[in-house]
C-alpha cells in the first residue's frame, strides 16, 4: 500500500527507475506473448493438417491391412510382420521458437524397399506390400504429429506464462507503483508546502522583530535629543 511507503525523495528516484523498468519489461513480454500467439497460429495450422492426414492415413493402412488379412490369411501378413529385422529409428534434437526450447524429431528406416522388410519377394504378396508402405507412410505421418503436437503443448503453456507476466504488470505492479509514486510526490508537495510557509513565518517574525528593534532605536534617539540639559553650576 502507498502509505507503507516513507516519502522521500530517494523512494520516489527509486520507484520511478521500476516503474521505467518495468515498463520495458511489459512491453518486452508483449510483444514476446504477440510472436508467440503468431507463431503458434502456424503451428496450429500444421497440426490440424497433420492430425487429417494422420486419420486419412490410418483409414487407409487399416483398409489395406483388412484386405491382405482377407486374401493372404491372418497367418502371411503375421509372418511378413515377424521377418522385419531393421525397425525404425528416432532421434530427436531441439529448435528455439521465441525462446521456447521444442523437439525437432528425426527419423530413418521407416520407408523400406521390399528388400529391407526381410520377408523377401517369394514370402510376400502385392497385398501385403501395400499394407506395408501404407504402415510406414502412417508411421512417418505420426512422428511428425507428436513432434508439432509437443511444440503446440510447449508453446501454449509458454504463452499463458508471458500472458500471466504480463497481466501481473499491468494490473498488480504498475497500478501499485503508480499509487506509491503519485502518494509521494503529494507528500512531498505538501512537505515544500509546509517549508515555504514555515520560512515565510520566519522571515516575518524577523522583519517584525528587526522593525520594533529600528522603532525602539528610534525612540531612544528621540527621547535622548528631546531630554533638556542639566543647569551649569
Amino acid at each position: 500500500m502507498a502509505k507503507d511507503v516513507k516519502p522521500t525523495r530517494k523512494n520516489l528516484m527509486a520507484i520511478e527507475d521500476r516503474i521505467e523498468l518495468s515498463e520495458r519489461g511489459h512491453d518486452t513480454l508483449e510483444q514476446k506473448r504477440d510472436g508467440l500467439i503468431m507463431e503458434f497460429m502456424d503451428i496450429l495450422d500444421q497440426a490440424q493438417d497433420v492430425r487429417s492426414e494422420v486419420s486419412e492415413n490410418y483409414e487407409t493402412a487399416q483398409r489395406k491391412i483388412d484386405m491382405a488379412r482377407a486374401m493372404e490369411g491372418d497367418v502371411a501378413v503375421r509372418g511378413a510382420a515377424a521377418a522385419l529385422k531393421e525397425h525404425p529409428e528416432i532421434t530427436t534434437q531441439s529448435k528455439n521458437i521465441m525462446g521456447v526450447v521444442v523437439p525437432q524429431i528425426e527419423s530413418s528406416k521407416v520407408q523400406k524397399s521390399l528388400d529391407e522388410r526381410g520377408y523377401g519377394l517369394l514370402g510376400s504378396s502385392a497385398r501385403i506390400d501395400e499394407a506395408a508402405d501404407a504402415y510406414e507412410e502412417l508411421l512417418e505421418k505420426i512422428i511428425l504429429a507428436a513432434e508439432v503436437e509437443t511444440a503446440m503443448k510447449k508453446m501454449l503453456t509458454e504463452i499463458e506464462t508471458t500472458k500471466r507476466r504480463v497481466n501481473a504488470l499491468e494490473f498488480t505492479l504498475l497500478p501499485t507503483l503508480y499509487e506509491n509514486q503519485e502518494y509521494i510526490e503529494q507528500k512531498l508537495e505538501e512537505q515544500e508546502r509546509e517549508e515555504i510557509f514555515r520560512m515565510k513565518k520566519i522571515k516575518a517574525k524577523k522583519e517584525e522583530e528587526e522593525r520594533a528593534e529600528a522603532e525602539e532605536a528610534t525612540a531612544e534617539v528621540a527621547a535622548a535629543e528631546t531630554e533638556e540639559p542639566e543647569p551649569a553650576d
